[in-house]
C-alpha cells in the first residue's frame, strides 16, 4: 500500500494544485489530508493564491481519493462546503501491522504523543516544520506545509511504502525519512 499525507493547505490554490501534481505523479492509493485545508487562520499571512473556492472545487473533486481529519482552523462551516468528512480530531489505521495515528497536531505530536505502543507512529501537520524521528520507541511524522512552510522550509509532504516514511519536496525529493521501529 502506498499513501500520501499532507497538510496545512491554508485555502491556497496554488499549494492544493502543487499538492494535487504530486499526488497524479506519486499514484497513492489514497492521499491523506492532516487538516486546515481552508482558511489560512489569524496567525499566518495569506498564502500565494488565496482562494478557498478554488481549494473546494479542487478537494471535492477528488473526494473518493481523500480521507481527512480536523485542524485547528476547520469549523463547522467547512463541513458543510467539502463533500468528505473533515470534523475527526484523528483517525487510525493499521499498515503492514503496525498502528498509525494521523491526527491535525494541535491536540497531539511530539510533545503530547497519544497513547500508542512501541513500533507504533503517530503522523501530523499543524507546525509548517517537516519531521521524521523516533521518540520512545514511536516513530513520529510532521509533514509539513504544501502552502505556508516555516524556519526556512520548503513545501512538503509524506508517502509511506513499505514501511518507510519520506518526505518529500514538491518535486518528489526525499528531503527526510523513518520507518516503523521494532515492536518491543
Amino acid at each position: 500500500m502506498k499513501l500520501m499525507f499532507a497538510s496545512d493547505i491554508h485555502g491556497s490554490a496554488d499549494g492544493c494544485e502543487a499538492m494535487f501534481r504530486r499526488f497524479e505523479a506519486e499514484r497513492p492509493d489514497k492521499l491523506i489530508l492532516l487538516g486546515d485545508l481552508l482558511y489560512h487562520g489569524p496567525r499566518n499571512d495569506l498564502p500565494s493564491r488565496y482562494d478557498p473556492k478554488s481549494v473546494i472545487a479542487m478537494l471535492n473533486g477528488m473526494k473518493e481519493d481523500l480521507l481527512c481529519v480536523r485542524g485547528n482552523c476547520e469549523a463547522e462551516v467547512d463541513q458543510m462546503v467539502l463533500e468528505f468528512p473533515v470534523m475527526a480530531d484523528y483517525m487510525t489505521m493499521w499498515i503492514d501491522g503496525h498502528m498509525l495515528f494521523c491526527t491535525h497536531g494541535h491536540l497531539y505530536d511530539i510533545e503530547n504523543m497519544p497513547n500508542i505502543r512501541r513500533g507504533d507512529a503517530v503522523i501530523s501537520g499543524h507546525t509548517h516544520i517537516y519531521r521524521a524521528e523516533e521518540k520512545d520507541g514511536v516513530t513520529y511524522m510532521n509533514t509539513g506545509s504544501v502552502s505556508l512552510p516555516k524556519n526556512g522550509n520548503m513545501p512538503t509532504y509524506v508517502i509511506y511504502t513499505d514501511g518507510q516514511f519520506q518526505v518529500r519536496d514538491m518535486d518528489g525529493r526525499c528531503v527526510a525519512s523513518a520507518a516503523f521501529p521494532e515492536k518491543h
